[in-house]
């Protein structure tokens, strides 16, 4: 898998659909790599099966689904944190996993010890619009 002409966040996002496909036999619709000050957070898009999303439709079978990704997760990340040390060159620290059922999106977040807030958005935010100022007042009404 070792692949120069791609980014370490390419690199990373082909190892993490790689290992949610070795974990789950499922291969997610997309994935996103974000990274700042020590955070690297991964987001596989349509990452649960149509028997989970079926059994997500009640509380209590959404339940059951988040707690089987992460134990899940957590039994199995050591070879995906090895391999983001391969790529990186940096040691991971800690790793969770948040699954949105009602999504389908597993999201796995590799930590230094700091605490993590992820918001999913409905739909993705262009750069140009991002790079600006924020929207802010322009959404209120009177």
């Amino acid at each position: 898998m070792d692949t120069p002409s791609l980014t370490m966040a390419q690199q990373i996002a082909q190892a993490a659909g790689v290992f949610e496909q070795q974990r789950t036999g499922l291969v997610p619709q997309s994935v996103t790599v974000v990274q700042s000050n020590g955070t690297l957070v991964v987001t596989l898009h349509g990452a649960l099966s149509p028997a989970e999303q079926a059994l997500s439709r009640t509380p209590a079978g959404a339940a059951q689904v988040q707690e089987f990704h992460r134990e899940l997760f957590a039994s199995a990340s050591d070879a995906l944190r090895q391999e983001i040390k391969r790529i990186t060159g940096v040691e991971v620290r800690e790793a969770t996993a948040e699954i949105e059922p009602a999504t389908g999106t597993v999201v796995a977040v590799f930590t230094s010890g700091t605490v993590v807030h992820v918001y999913l958005l409905a739909h993705g935010i262009p750069a140009e619009t991002w790079n600006a100022s924020g929207l802010g007042d322009r959404h209120k009404t009177n």
